[in-house]
């Protein structure tokens, strides 16, 4: 599929394509749980969208309910089902969008070239910049799911190999940190267990082995640095050919991780989903504090 769409766009861009036939914009926003990030539409009294917005369920139809973690990879079917009842076509052009700034865009971003559909980028700036730019909204979603039978997308699910990880995957690679890096999205406290982690039943560290690199770090006020700044950031950690894999508390913000060292030229990405809810939560795992 050849690609039309650069991985970031911009609110100028996303204004003048807005009323393309092809164009899908999807709001991913989710309720921010990261002290420091909130969101546009939680702070107001009315509903602010970008017109032609589609709701992008990230929490309930773009994840695994039959899992315990949260917001965990769907399975490819359901994932394709969900994707086509929103009128997606395999020629659809794609831009994500969250309320917060960069925050949750990225993870369905990640989600969708994992499906392998190249042509969807990430609003940089989300809903604030749109309407720091003064720019028109609505008040609902153009549509969420449900379209009409001849309005069903013929979108095909074609799952890249290696986009999303399991802890078994993680451990094996740390085995061999020559090659490979894991970075963790969270604060410095949460990664030294010096704050408590937000869910029950999961205990303070990290994984051994990993090395910490807060997710704010590629952003500057709710844009992503310049590609400069970014590479600067991540090759510190690593050589442009050598794998890196990425998790946080859920496996949402550690996308944004990825998606700044995507943006730096890297290529050999992958997250760990389920990530520290998942591994602090296995007494079998081994957990560092140090």
């Amino acid at each position: 599929m050849k690609n039309y769409l650069s991985a970031l766009v911009d609110v100028t861009w996303l204004h003048s394509h807005i009323d393309d036939p092809n164009l899908i914009v999807l709001d991913a926003s989710v309720k921010p749980v990261v002290p420091g990030f909130i969101s546009v539409n939680g702070s107001s009294e009315r509903n602010m969208l970008i017109p032609r917005a589609l709701f992008f369920d990230l929490e309930n139809r773009f994840s695994d309910l039959e899992s315990d973690l949260p917001h965990m990879m769907p399975t490819v079917s359901q994932f394709e089902t969900e994707f086509r009842s929103l009128g997606i076509n395999e020629d659809s052009l794609i831009v994500v969008y969250d309320d917060v700034g960069v925050y949750s865009s990225p993870r369905v971003w990640w989600m969708i070239r994992a499906m392998g559909h190249k042509d969807v980028a990430v609003l940089d700036g989300g809903l604030p910049a749109w309407l720091e730019a003064g720019l028109s909204v609505s008040e609902s979603h153009e549509r969420q799911h449900g379209v009409a039978a001849n309005e069903i997308g013929n979108f095909i699910a074609r799952p890249q190999e290696g986009s999303f990880v399991n802890a078994d995957i993680v451990a094996e690679t740390l085995r061999d940190q020559k090659e490979n890096s894991v970075l963790d999205a969270r604060s410095p406290d949460r990664f030294y267990a010096k704050a408590p982690e937000p869910r029950a039943g999961v205990r303070g560290g990290h994984i051994p082995g990993s090395k910490n690199l807060p997710f704010p770090i590629v952003l500057d006020n709710g844009y992503m640095k310049d590609s400069e700044a970014l590479r600067k950031i991540f090759e510190n950690f690593r050589d442009l050919d050598h794998r890196i894999m990425f998790t946080c508390g859920s496996g949402l913000t550690a996308c944004v991780l990825l998606f700044g060292a995507y943006l730096a030229g890297f290529s050999n990405l992958s997250i760990y989903d389920g990530s520290w809810t998942d591994w602090g939560a296995d007494l079998n795992r081994e957990v560092s504090v140090k």
